[in-house]
């Protein structure tokens, strides 16, 4: 059972990248990348990192998807848009492509011994997580946390108005 939706993930993924990057309309390829997100966050709960599974929804579809999905309804004529490029490389693309397939292939299929890992109890990640968080590696995320409020201040200052010179004060 766990097989059959590993492969369905899987080929949601595949095919909704696919369609993500050949598509030529943008709104299309927005809900195509949503797929792809929530496949990905589906084979994290199949591999019991729910952890990384909830962080890929709340980050990815929730926040950066969405904030392209208003970006992209809001400007106007951009949903009428074609993407189109003057450059089409498509022939050294593929090559490329293939070139690394073969090569990802012949890495997990030739060289490695795989061996079926008996399956694992269920265990949530996040309490682990949260209390290391908070007692072995304090420091770091504090210094995360500062990093992030000085980078939301900086953004907020260079994405504010100036003022006009004339002003009264």
């Amino acid at each position: 059972m766990i097989t059959a939706i590993f492969w369905f993930f899987a080929v949601l993924i595949v095919v909704s990248a696919t369609a993500t990057v050949f598509s030529k309309n943008i709104i299309y390829s927005a809900f195509s990348l949503l797929a792809t997100f929530l496949g990905v966050a589906g084979i994290y709960v199949i591999l019991n990192a729910d952890f990384l599974a909830v962080t890929q929804i709340m980050v990815y579809v929730g926040g950066i998807l969405t904030l392209l999905l208003f970006g992209v309804m809001l400007t106007n004529k951009i949903t009428m848009m074609s993407l189109k490029t003057d450059v089409f490389n498509f022939i050294p693309g593929l090559l490329v492509a293939l070139v690394v397939l073969l090569s990802l292939l012949y890495v997990v299929w030739i060289s490695g011994v795989w061996t079926e890992a008996p399956p694992a109890a269920w265990n949530t990640t996040v309490e682990r997580l949260g209390y290391l968080g908070i007692t072995d590696y304090i420091l770091p995320f504090e210094v995360i946390a500062i990093v992030l409020l000085i980078a939301v201040i900086g953004a907020s200052y260079i994405a504010r108005k100036d003022r006009p010179e004339t002003e009264e004060k």
